[in-house]
């Protein structure tokens, strides 16, 4: 196929078939750029948790962990299966990473008082004080990126794509029901 092909793919597998229009009516050209622009923004927000996970001598996953224990705890620690939610990975994963994370005191682990198969993860005191020290730097760091938005038009943008992630989790779970 040449260069001037008139086939393109989207990140989620659409390909452009000249002469095929949409049942929908739905631009599908707009839909693959859509795909294209929410894959290059989900590459460099990757970039960035590399480089904040890097300040603190940690990969990219364990700095996930640690934002999400951030948001999560409520002073009464995180279950394991509830960070794995969040992150979209195997509770597996987050319990290898968190004895790792644990072992370099970035995060307590303890059964719950409840069920004692059930383990608990909070931030330590030393993981406060860094992600306090990161705070500006990312505050700042924030404004630049979300400059052109007020806060009306980036909680409607968060609201389409977290809509937009309802469907789409649904779209996965009715390919794997029709395979």
């Amino acid at each position: 196929m040449g260069a001037n092909s008139k086939r393109s793919a989207s990140p989620v597998g659409s390909t452009r078939v000249p002469g095929l229009s949409s049942a929908t009516g739905k631009n599908q050209d707009a839909i693959r750029r859509l795909t294209w622009v929410i894959a290059a923004i989900s590459v460099h927000l990757e970039e960035l948790r590399y480089y904040w996970a890097k300040t603190l001598g940690i990969s990219g996953p364990q700095w996930m962990i640690l934002m999400a224990l951030a948001d999560l705890d409520q002073n009464d620690g995180v279950p394991v299966n509830v960070v794995s939610k969040r992150l979209h990975v195997d509770s597996s994963f987050v319990t290898t990473q968190s004895k790792l994370l644990e072992k370099k005191g970035f995060i307590r682990r303890r059964p719950s008082t409840e069920d004692a198969r059930i383990v608990q993860m909070s931030l330590t005191d030393k993981t406060y004080k860094h992600l306090a020290g990161l705070a500006s730097q990312q505050e700042a760091l924030n404004e630049f990126i979300f400059a052109e938005l007020d806060n009306r038009e980036l909680e409607d943008i968060t609201d389409k794509l977290a809509a937009l992630q309802a469907r789409l989790e649904k779209a996965c779970m009715k390919v794997t029901l029709d395979i």
